[in-house]
């Protein structure tokens, strides 16, 4: 059993930081000596992360995101295509990844307050109207991540990557505990301000010593609607190692649900993919009729279908039900579901995750695990 793999799978049913140990020395700061290791080898294509005195390195603003955000996909889709952006900045072979070190909670909070006279800093735009319109909340979260480079026995920050989160929708009360009201923002709108703010969070990193010359990379994510079941993307970044963002990358991924509903149109350029997946659950719930749903998220990047994560139901009370359906379901997925992507399967009841299946991109097998009832 992979079980570097499997524990990935189980914290975030998605590919990130694989724990394991490997000592890189010591390494002797401007104040004081302190010993790094690292969490060891990891996956092909995965970054090994920074351990500090034998505890792993947290976030300095772990988990801050302006409260309105109600949608947990956009969460997880923003934390790991934000890995991906920095995957085509930072070679994995060649760094390590430290959660942000550099952005307290109080700065991020700050950040993503409104701008008012008692918080000059905020990034959103003051309370009140222009030109007769409503100025809505547009950043709704940031995260920082590091990337080191090994200098001797010691390890060096090489580069940095933030993401801002930019709302499509701004929820809001007019009233405390009142009804809740929906402002769209375009997409040009959105682009703007985000590029517009990434400049002003540029410029502010700047100012830090340990951040003046190194390489940051700035990534712009639209959230997803608070009932969308998925979450939202990141659509352009830019790398800079001065003080202006004088360029962006454009990034064209797309997140869909399967299957789709009926009044979705046949004619979609994604109707081969939903029809295969409609064979998958169909297959499915004939051989297991005791299942609630079968769903999927699947992730597109230019064009091209480039993973899934597929969510089973089922009202299973027997732990031979759950492991022969696991058997079964990897046979089908094998048969029914296209190659040479990753997915995930997610089997769980009402209650509890029962089991996971999962095959990495290139892999020809699933690899799976049947939890204990205790």
């Amino acid at each position: 059993m992979k079980l570097k793999k499997l524990a990935a799978v189980i914290a975030a049913l998605s590919v990130t930081l694989i724990l394991a140990s490997c000592s890189f020395g010591s390494s002797k700061s401007s104040s004081s000596s302190s010993s790094y290791t690292t969490t060891g080898k990891a996956e092909s294509g995965t970054y090994q992360g920074v351990i500090k005195n034998g505890k792993y390195q947290v976030s300095k603003s772990r988990g801050v995101n302006v409260g309105q955000n109600d949608n947990q996909f956009n969460l997880k889709s923003f934390e790991t295509g934000l890995l991906n952006v920095s995957k085509k900045v930072y070679s994995t072979k060649s760094y390590v990844f430290e959660e942000g070190q550099y952005l307290t909670t109080d700065t991020v909070e700050n950040w993503l307050s409104r701008k008012s006279s008692s918080n000059a800093s905020g990034l959103n735009p003051v309370k009140g109207k222009t030109n007769g319109t409503r100025n809505p909340i547009y950043i709704q979260q940031i995260e920082e991540q590091d990337f080191m480079s090994q200098s001797g026995s010691s390890l060096k920050l090489h580069g940095i990557t933030i993401g801002i989160g930019l709302n499509s929708i701004d929820y809001y009360q007019k009233t405390t505990d009142g009804p809740t009201y929906k402002q769209k923002i375009s997409d040009a709108d959105l682009k703007a301000y985000g590029e517009k703010a990434a400049q002003t969070v540029l410029k502010r990193l700047r100012k830090n010593k340990a951040l003046k010359d190194v390489p940051i990379t700035i990534a712009l994510y639209k959230q997803a609607a608070n009932d969308s079941l998925v979450g939202g993307t990141f659509f352009e970044y830019s790398s800079n190692s001065g003080t202006n963002l004088s360029s962006w990358k454009q990034m064209n991924v797309k997140n869909k649900v399967y299957p789709k509903s009926a009044s979705t149109s046949s004619s979609s350029d994604d109707q081969d993919d939903n029809d295969t997946f409609s064979n998958f659950k169909s297959q499915v719930q004939g051989f297991f009729p005791n299942l609630s749903g079968v769903t999927a998220q699947a992730q597109y990047t230019d064009g091209s279908l480039s993973g899934m994560h597929i969510t089973v139901t089922t009202q299973f009370y027997s732990q031979t039900e759950i492991t022969s359906f696991t058997q079964y379901i990897t046979q089908a997925a094998n048969k029914y579901l296209q190659k040479g992507i990753p997915i995930d399967i997610k089997i769980q009841s009402a209650t509890d995750l029962q089991a996971i299946a999962f095959r990495d991109s290139g892999d020809s097998k699933f690899t799976t695990h049947v939890f204990d009832s205790y």
